[in-house]
């Protein structure tokens, strides 16, 4: 890595890496501020499509993060992007909550389920079997299939949630049709995430706690990647992929100074 340009912009999963069940990471604050002060550009990413970037960046300020609405990613974000770029004005049959229709409204999408290009599925609180049933049945009549991500499980105080990924298993079960995941780790998600910021992937970087969305999207999109051991993968996990990260580190707090 010793050829590679300086780091001149960062992108940053969210759950995981600067907060853990509602609570910032020790140095997250930290590292926020200092990048802030850099003026490079960054970008705080999350899979998850249920919140708009005004309602996390009114959630990370309560937490003492200081994120503006603009720093702020999210696989619904993305989603519409791509959308938007394919079929412009098109028309959308969702499941989702906020983030993703204000996404989709803001593009222009038109939200129906009558004879809409796209079935687009995303989190939601509540999976509505009937909501799934004229999923299953659009997609069948021809609507194109869409997923803010593939994430499989999601955490509660509980314990896990069946996610976006889960429910596209069932759906593709009942109608044979592959969905294409927009969100991690589709580098297109990264990609839309550094044109926001009018970054290059060649002098970027990519922190996650994930290797097989967090880190694998960073080495498809070509930047330098960042593994913290403060969410989900751990320590002995990392020799079972094909593919490592630039870096292992504890924790954000270790990344302060490289900015």
């Amino acid at each position: 890595m010793a050829d590679r340009k300086p780091i001149a912009s960062w992108l940053t999963d969210m759950d995981g890496v600067l907060i853990h069940e509602g609570v910032p990471i020790p140095g997250a604050d930290a590292f926020i501020k200092k990048l802030r002060e850099s003026g490079k550009p960054f970008l705080v990413l999350t899979n998850n499509s249920i919140y708009t970037a005004r309602d996390l960046h009114a959630r990370l300020t309560r937490m003492g993060l200081d994120v503006p609405v603009e720093n702020i990613w999210t696989s619904a974000l993305a989603t519409a992007e791509f959308l938007d770029d394919q079929r412009p004005g098109g028309s959308a049959y969702v499941i989702g909550e906020a983030g993703l229709t204000t996404a989709l409204h803001d593009i222009g999408y038109i939200l129906t389920d009558h004879e809409p290009d796209y079935v687009v599925l995303g989190e939601t609180r509540t999976y509505s079997f009937e909501a799934m049933t004229k999923a299953v049945r659009l997609i069948n009549d021809g609507a194109r299939f869409i997923c803010t991500n593939p994430d499989e499980t999601g955490p509660s105080a509980e314990g896990p949630l069946p996610a976006t990924g889960a429910v596209a298993a069932l759906i593709t079960k009942a109608t044979g049709k592959q969905p294409y995941f927009a969100g991690k780790p589709n580098p297109l998600m990264m990609r839309t995430g550094l044109n926001a910021i009018g970054a290059h992937s060649e002098t970027s970087a990519m922190i996650g706690d994930r290797m097989d969305t967090d880190v694998l999207a960073g080495i498809e999109a070509g930047m330098r990647t960042f593994l913290v051991l403060t969410g989900l993968t751990r320590p002995h996990q990392i020799e079972e992929f094909p593919y490592r990260p630039s870096q292992v580190v504890e924790s954000i707090a270790d990344l302060v100074d490289l900015i």
